[in-house]
């Protein structure tokens, strides 16, 4: 990245984050950045601190900073979209299997999941763990309410014994007693099924309950999200979007030197369509504050990859070679739920000629992280998914607190530098049209 104008220093920011697929209240990035925020400072020797923010519509947080020398002042606004991630996640647990088994197809039968599978195989395990999380809790509940099922019926001859013994004293024919065996049989053998059917909901109920340790049920939803439209966006999904727009262009008019909108994870393709609307339309003033694009651990080929996803992959093509707003794309290999070093629009296929964004850089967190941290933190693959937006005890120039809340922006920060020479650029998208 390479500009001759001299570097601008910021002292005023607005920030929108726009989280992934989230049902979490808010409140827990503002926390998040509380504390990460302050243990960065502490290592990384500058002042930072936040502030509650009073009388907005959005949820967000001040924040006061002094870095190299500068002082400035920022405002993170959380791009709010988990409603619409609960009303999607609403769902029973037989309808969650049926997810299962549409989501699966959609993936293998459009031949995606394949395609995915050459770039990074860490995502793609990530995206087949729910469907074979949820098909092992479904196999453990049947064998394990087939347990007492099997009892009972192995116990109906000697439960029925007494019955057939009652029935001869009295009297009863052979037919009769015959009878009697036969409705004992009958009576237990129901009990029996209702006891297998009865425990199989019970333990799967009980796994669903464990869900915030075992993310199965999160995961599925998640990725049904998407496939469930063949990579398109739902109708309220693109009303939130555009609400989203009018947010940053109203921040664009504010007495700011920059406005950073931050993707992370599934919030990545959000923003970058979000942006190229923005452009499309002519929306940013002409001498209005900087506008700057950070995507986080993105998951882009999730759903650039799918059929109906004509949207997403006009607008990542538009992105590529707008000269407006700058792109920096940071990912890491240890984060084995995001697509690691791949240009989103390369590995797409939708790369137009002059192609210069995104710049695609290395959080490596095997060098960022010290060994201590990291050998903490390595088999922790959802808390890793997260750790862009935390401290660092062994920073290099990617410092998530003084991008957000720094004197730079996010092009002078970055001005020399050239993407990470482990970036992936090889087309792997079977489908690469860009209308329908």
């Amino acid at each position: 990245m390479s500009d001759e104008m001299p570097p601008k220093p910021v002292r005023r920011r607005r920030v929108f984050y726009i989280p992934g697929y989230d049902p979490i209240h808010p409140r827990r990035y503002r926390e998040l950045y509380r504390t990460e925020s302050a243990s960065q400072a502490e290592i990384s020797g500058y002042e930072i601190g936040i502030a509650p923010r009073q009388g907005q519509e959005t949820y967000g947080w001040k924040v006061a900073a002094k870095i190299d020398g500068g002082a400035t002042l920022s405002e993170v606004d959380v791009l709010v979209w988990s409603d619409i991630v609960r009303e999607s996640m609403s769902n029973s647990i037989p309808a969650t299997y049926w997810q299962l088994l549409r989501t699966a197809w959609t993936y293998i039968a459009s031949g995606t999941l394949r395609r995915l599978m050459w770039m990074r195989k860490g995502p793609v395990i990530a995206a087949l763990y729910p469907v074979g999380m949820l098909l092992l809790q479904l196999l453990v509940a049947i064998f394990v309410a087939w347990i007492p099922a099997k009892v009972i019926e192995m116990v109906t001859p000697l439960v029925a014994l007494p019955f057939v013994r009652l029935g001869g004293m009295v009297g009863l024919g052979p037919d009769g007693i015959i009878n009697v065996a036969w409705g004992v049989g009958l009576v237990l053998g129901f009990v029996s099924w209702f006891v297998w059917i009865y425990g199989i909901i019970w333990i799967l109920r009980w796994f669903k309950s464990k869900d915030g340790k075992l993310y199965a049920y999160y995961l599925m939803h998640d990725y049904a999200y998407s496939a469930r439209y063949n990579g398109a966006n739902p109708k309220p999904l693109e009303e939130r979007m555009a609400q989203f727009g009018d947010q940053i262009v109203a921040a664009l008019s504010d007495n700011v030197d920059e406005v950073l909108v931050v993707g992370h994870s599934s919030g990545a393709h959000l923003a970058v369509s979000i942006i190229a609307d923005l452009l499309r339309a002519g929306r940013l003033p002409a001498n209005g504050p900087a506008l700057s694009f950070l995507s986080l651990g993105q998951v882009v080929p999730m759903v650039s990859f799918l059929p109906d996803a004509f949207r997403l992959r006009n607008d990542l093509a538009f992105m590529a070679v707008q000269e407006q707003v700058p792109w920096v794309d940071v990912t890491a290999p240890g984060d084995g739920c995001s697509f690691a070093l791949c240009d989103p629009v390369a590995v797409t296929g939708v790369a137009p000629p002059g192609q210069h964004w995104p710049l695609i850089l290395s959080a490596s967190f095997t060098q960022t992280l010290s060994p201590e941290k990291w050998k903490e933190l390595r088999w922790r693959f959802f808390r890793l998914h997260f750790q862009y937006l935390c401290a660092f005890d062994r920073p290099k120039d990617y410092d998530y607190f003084q991008i957000t809340a720094g004197p730079v922006t996010l092009a002078d920060r970055y001005r020399d530098r050239s993407s990470s020479k482990s970036r992936i650029d090889v087309p792997a998208s079977k489908y690469t049209s860009l209308h329908p």
